[in-house]
């Protein structure tokens, strides 16, 4: 089954909650060789001005990846998952996740276009907390490679 281009568009709804929790960064951070004690000492950083520890920026791929399952999990959207290839990620903050966040996600399904016989697609999500403060947009594009 090819990817299925009408659903350039789509909007899926609002994720449940993602509770974001001191741990949970402090293992990002250690994951990835964020050493910054913003990141795990909460008196560092509300002596930053901040009111708990904050998440390294990539932290909020965890969240906009729970959101991509929507599309990647739509039998209609037509993506097998074993053909996919991460293409590329953007973020742009609004402000930093913070321990103690409620975050939600809504996903967005930019474009969907064929290149070299294989599907890219292209999608945003719109990380906020559930009070509707926006914390991110998560830009990403996977590839679904074509024919054997």
């Amino acid at each position: 089954m090819a990817v299925n281009a009408s659903f350039a568009g789509r909007t899926y709804p609002a994720t449940a909650p993602y509770a974001v929790g001191r741990e949970k960064i402090r293992e990002f951070a250690e994951a990835v060789g964020a050493v910054d004690p913003v990141h795990t000492d909460t008196e560092e950083a509300r002596a930053r001005g901040y009111r708990d520890v904050i998440a390294p920026p990539t932290f909020a791929v965890l969240i906009a990846q729970r959101c991509d399952k929507q599309l990647i999990a739509d039998p209609d959207a037509g993506i097998d998952f074993s053909r996919v290839v991460h293409g590329e990620q953007k973020f742009a903050h609004h402000r930093p996740i913070t321990a103690g966040d409620e975050i939600v996600g809504e996903l967005h399904v930019d474009t969907v276009r064929e290149a070299g016989g294989h599907a890219m697609v292209t999608t945003r999500t719109e990380l906020s907390t559930t009070e509707g403060e926006r914390v991110c947009t998560a830009t990403s594009t996977i590839v679904i490679r074509g024919g054997e």
